[in-house]
């Protein structure tokens, strides 16, 4: 599974090479991401707009990828969903469990405001 990665200053934007996320690589890709959670950026923007397809084992470990991240105090916005793939986790209820933004620099726009919740109110307060 290629991923290209870019980093900013408050967070990592992630790009997927493939056009479909199978089952059978979404345990390979959560490595990878999680990885994430380890360095001193930890936020992500997951950036699927190379992604046509997507087997739902894959989509429920982004749901379970996502909550990783919220209940480590860290940010995982997906943006440039594609009609068929967004339709998908729509029909199988998992959009709604879903942070989606249909822009990158939305996406960006969120991380950046949950981080200054973050510091804010402390990360306590947000995830308990």
């Amino acid at each position: 599974m290629l991923i290209k990665s870019d980093t900013k200053e408050k967070f990592h934007v992630i790009t997927l090479s493939e056009s479909q996320i199978s089952a059978s690589i979404a345990d390979d890709m959560a490595v990878q991401i999680l990885a994430f959670l380890q360095e001193e950026v930890k936020n992500v923007v997951m950036n699927l707009d190379s992604v046509s397809a997507i087997e739902l084992p894959a989509a429920e470990k982004l749901v379970q990828i996502q909550q990783q991240f919220y209940e480590n105090g860290s940010s995982f916005v997906i943006c440039n969903l594609q009609p068929p793939v967004e339709q998908f986790l729509d029909e199988n209820e998992l959009l709604e469990l879903m942070n989606v933004t249909p822009t990158e620099s939305e996406a960006w726009d969120i991380v950046q405001m949950e981080e200054m919740e973050r510091e804010m109110f402390g990360e306590d307060d947000l995830n308990g």
